[in-house]
C-alpha cells in the first residue's frame, strides 16, 4: 500500500473506498495509478478466488491463508528484488457466475499478475476465457476436471484450450481410477452404488471411477443424482439399501457427502461411502459423526503433514496464527502462489530487474517453464498446464480423524 497519512486512510475507509485484504493490499477492481509497494519497490498483486463464505468456506479460507503465507514469505526473504507481493482475495461462494465476475475484477486491477484458484471446476470453466483473453495466468490448487486443461474431448483427443491456465492438483482422469483400484483390489468391494451431484467436478469424477471399476470386474448396481441444494437424501439411501451394494461412491463435496453418508447408514446400509478430494475435509467428519467411521476419500498428493518438504510450511502456517486450518489444499495453494512468484522472478531478472510493459503475458509464458521443490514435492507443469506430480492418497475416517491408508499413483 502506498504511504498515506492516517487521516487520509481513515477518511477512505469511512467512505468505503478502501478495502484492506491479506498482506495489506487494496481491493480495487480497476487498479490504481500507484504501483509502489513501499520502500521504492514495485507492487505485484496475487489474486485469490475461492469460496470464502458458505458451505465450502473451510477449504476456501485454507486456500486464501496459504497464498497469504507464500506472499509474506517471499517479501520477508526479498525473493524477487524490487518487488513486494500483496494479495487480493475475492469470494466466489462456489458459484460460477460469481467466479466470472471476480475474474473480470481481477483482470481490471492492473497490479494483478497472477491468480490462485478457484476451488471448483465448474467455477473455473466460467473464468478461464476471461483470464486467457487478458493473458493473466491462473493456477488452481484444487481443480481436477480433465477438460479444463485437455479440452472437452480429452478422452479421445487432448487439446489445450487456454494457455494461461495451470494447476498444481492432479486430475480426475487419474483420481477416479485410482480410487476404483483401491476399492476393488484393496478394500475387496465388488458391488458399488454410484451417486453424484450433477456438477462438473462430481459427475466427471463419478464417471471416471465407474469406468475403471467396471474394467476391473466390479459391478455398478445402481446410479443416482442428488440435488446439492437439499440435505434430505432418505430416498437415495433407501435405494442404496435395496441395491445390495457393498460400497457407495459419491462424486461431489463434503456439505452433501456428510449427511448422505449418515442417512445411508441410518437406512440400514452399513457400508462405506467413498469420495474424492471434495469430501476430504474435517467438516465431513463433523457432519457424519460416528457414522462416518470407515468412510474413504482420495486426495491429491501425499499427506502434507507427512512430507519432509512440508515441515517448514506447516510450522510457518501455525506460527502465522491463522484462525482456519490449511485444509486439503493448503500445500497446493502455497505452491500455486509460489509458482507465480517464481514466474515473476524470471520475468524481472530477464528484464534488467524491473517488470516489462507486457508483464502479464511474460509471466504466463514464464509459468510454463517453472520448476522448483515445493511444499507438495516437485512442482512443474506439462504441455497442458497440468501438474507433473501425479501422486494421490487414500484416507479413511478412524477415531474421528482422517488417516492415510495408501499413497501412490494410478497404474492404468
Amino acid at each position: 500500500m502506498r504511504q498515506r497519512s492516517l487521516i487520509a486512510i481513515t477518511a477512505a475507509l469511512a467512505a468505503g473506498a478502501l478495502t484492506l485484504t491479506a498482506c495489506g493490499s487494496r481491493d480495487e477492481s480497476g487498479g490504481g495509478s500507484d504501483s509502489s509497494g513501499g520502500s521504492g519497490t514495485t507492487k505485484v498483486v496475487i489474486g485469490v478466488d475461492a469460496p470464502l463464505t458458505g458451505d465450502l468456506s473451510a477449504l476456501g479460507l485454507g486456500i486464501k491463508n496459504s497464498v497469504d503465507l507464500a506472499a509474506k514469505t517471499a517479501n520477508k526473504e526479498k525473493f524477487v528484488e524490487g518487488v513486494t507481493f500483496e494479495v487480493v482475495a475475492l469470494d466466489d461462494q462456489a458459484q460460477p457466475s460469481s467466479g466470472q465476475q471476480n475474474a473480470t475484477k481481477l483482470v481490471a486491477n492492473k497490479d494483478v499478475l497472477g491468480v490462485v484458484g478457484p476451488l471448483n471446476s465448474s467455477v473455473a470453466e466460467s473464468m478461464q476465457k476471461v483470464f486467457d483473453d487478458a493473458k493473466l495466468v491462473e493456477v488452481s490448487p484444487a481443480n481436477t476436471n480433465p477438460a479444463l486443461t485437455q479440452g472437452p474431448d480429452w478422452q479421445k483427443s487432448k487439446a489445450r484450450t487456454y494457455k494461461s491456465y495451470f494447476r498444481t492438483a492432479t486430475t480426475d482422469a487419474i483420481q477416479g481410477p485410482f480410487a476404483a483400484q483401491y476399492v476393488f483390489n484393496d478394500a475387496k468391494k465388488k458391488k458399488v452404488f454410484v451417486i453424484d451431484d450433477k456438477k462438473t467436478y462430481g459427475a466427471g469424477l463419478a464417471a471416471t471411477f465407474s469406468d475403471e471399476f467396471k474394467k476391473l470386474g466390479g459391478k455398478v448396481v445402481g446410479t443416482e443424482h442428488i440435488d446439492p441444494d437439499t440435505k434430505d437424501f432418505s430416498a437415495v439411501a433407501t435405494e442404496v439399501k435395496s441395491s445390495g451394494a457393498d460400497v457407495v461412491y459419491y462424486g461431489g463435496e463434503y456439505p452433501q457427502a456428510g449427511p448422505l453418508s449418515k442417512q445411508i447408514k441410518a437406512a440400514g446400509a452399513k457400508i462405506p461411502v467413498v469420495g474424492g478430494d471434495g469430501i476430504y475435509s474435517a467438516d465431513f467428519i463433523s457432519l457424519t459423526g460416528a457414522a462416518g467411521t470407515g468412510d474413504l476419500a482420495t486426495s491429491v498428493g501425499a499427506p502434507v503433514e507427512e512430507l519432509p518438504s512440508a515441515k517448514e510450511f506447516v510450522a510457518n502456517y501455525k506460527a502465522a496464527g491463522y484462525k482456519e486450518a490449511f485444509e486439503a489444499y493448503g500445500g497446493y495453494s502455497y505452491d500455486s502462489a509460489w509458482s507465480i512468484i517464481e514466474a515473476v522472478k524470471k520475468v524481472v531478472e530477464g528484464n534488467g530487474g524491473k517488470l516489462p510493459e507486457d508483464a502479464r503475458a511474460k509471466v504466463t509464458e514464464a509459468m510454463q517453464g517453472v520448476s522448483f521443490d515445493g511444499v507438495t514435492g516437485k512442482v512443474s507443469f506439462d504441455e497442458f498446464g497440468d501438474a507433473t506430480n501425479k501422486q494421490l492418497t487414500v484416507y479413511a475416517v478412524k477415531d474421528g480423524k482422517w488417516a492415510s491408508v495408501k499413497s501412490g499413483t494410478y497404474t492404468g
